[in-house]
């Protein structure tokens, strides 16, 4: 609907300076008449859109949220008696010309996508709340995704042997912030988006859910790394290991009988080493599934990385039952600065906030 409308009797010079900001947040100055032969603003209904009109200006206000209702001639008025009665049509104009070039930029970062990287179940719930809300997002992947559970939208699966490479990338793709949400121990993907983010001037996020706590399994035995486990390992030890293939170059000095190596990818890779043994399974895993096939192996020794959660824990849980020995490899160090959130809710609120 297009009407004039009615106005206050007076306004403040800070009053008309509000206005003009809402107004600057929805310019358009594209696509209208170039010179309408009237002056006025054309009132609007949200979420309806209008047109505001000047002798030499003309904008289109679209956001939803907006509610204008003003006339031009009142506003250029008051100014003119903040003036003195001098002519501001030029004031106006200037200003609005600055509005349209705000409003330009302004849209320009709300299309620009976030880097999601993915690669753990957070990841997921980030990426089905970014969807939800129709926040535009690519979600990377530093492997293969596993299981059955898929994000949204299709991920890229992206892996880079520098920093620099992946800084490119992010430069590229024109990302307006990264999200990371990866696997606890990928962190040299972490490390890659934290310093490619503070070189582009980037807001970044580290998204980790909490460790699990072994405070109450004072037997059990921490790791700083692989190698640490490797070399915690007595002779004719039966272990059952969940550090994944990297790992297994950080154990060619294993003192065991058999390590046996959970892989939930089929392959037909010949292990480095011919006390490797592959024992190949399909997550989740079950507590009394990890009993029944610890018992089958005769495993009495588990090495695992403390990824924290609840779908994993199982292992432990078996493992305590059966009296097992226990190491747990410990998360590889941030690097020094990192933002870091342990929650879905938190991070969603980071993105809402940018």
């Amino acid at each position: 609907m297009i009407a004039d409308t009615g106005v206050a009797q007076s306004m403040e010079p800070r009053t008309i300076m509000e206005i003009g900001s809402v107004a600057r947040q929805t310019l358009e100055a594209s696509d209208l008449p170039a010179s309408p032969p009237t002056r006025k603003i054309i009132g609007i209904c949200a979420p309806s859109k209008a047109c505001a009109i000047t002798r030499t200006v003309t904008f289109r206000l679209a956001r939803e949220s907006s509610i204008i209702c003003l006339s031009l001639w009142f506003a250029i008025s008051v100014l003119r008696c903040v003036r003195g009665g001098k002519p501001c049509d030029h004031i106006l104009s200037r200003a609005l010309a600055s509005a349209a070039r705000r409003a330009k930029a302004a849209r320009m970062i709300e299309t620009r996508k976030i880097l999601l990287l993915a690669g753990s179940l957070e990841a997921r719930r980030v990426a089905e709340a970014l969807s939800a809300q129709a926040v535009l997002y690519d979600a990377w992947l530093s492997e293969a995704p596993r299981g059955a559970a898929l994000l949204p939208q299709v991920p890229q699966l992206r892996r880079f042997a520098q920093a620099g490479d992946f800084e490119q990338a992010v430069h590229a793709c024109g990302y307006r912030a990264v999200l990371d949400a990866g696997h606890g121990f990928d962190r040299a993907a972490t490390r890659h988006a934290y310093l490619a983010a503070r070189t582009l001037g980037l807001p970044f996020l580290r998204l980790e859910r909490p460790a699990w706590s072994l405070a109450d399994r004072r037997h059990w035995r921490r790791a700083a790394d692989a190698a640490q486990a490797c070399a915690m390992i007595g002779p004719g030890a039966r272990v059952f290991c969940a550090l994944g293939w990297d790992s297994l170059p950080d154990f060619a000095e294993f003192k065991g009988d058999v390590l046996k190596l959970r892989q939930t990818r089929r392959h037909a890779r010949a292990a480095p080493y011919a006390f490797v043994q592959m024992v190949f399974g399909d997550p989740p895993f079950s507590v009394a599934d990890e009993q029944k096939l610890f018992a089958e192996l005769q495993i009495d020794t588990l090495v695992c990385r403390n990824i924290g959660g609840h779908a994993s824990h199982s292992k432990l849980d078996a493992a305590a039952a059966l009296g097992l020995e226990v190491i747990v490899v410990d998360r590889p160090a941030f690097p020094a600065g990192l933002p870091v959130v342990d929650n879905v809710q938190a991070a969603l609120d980071w993105v809402a906030a940018l």
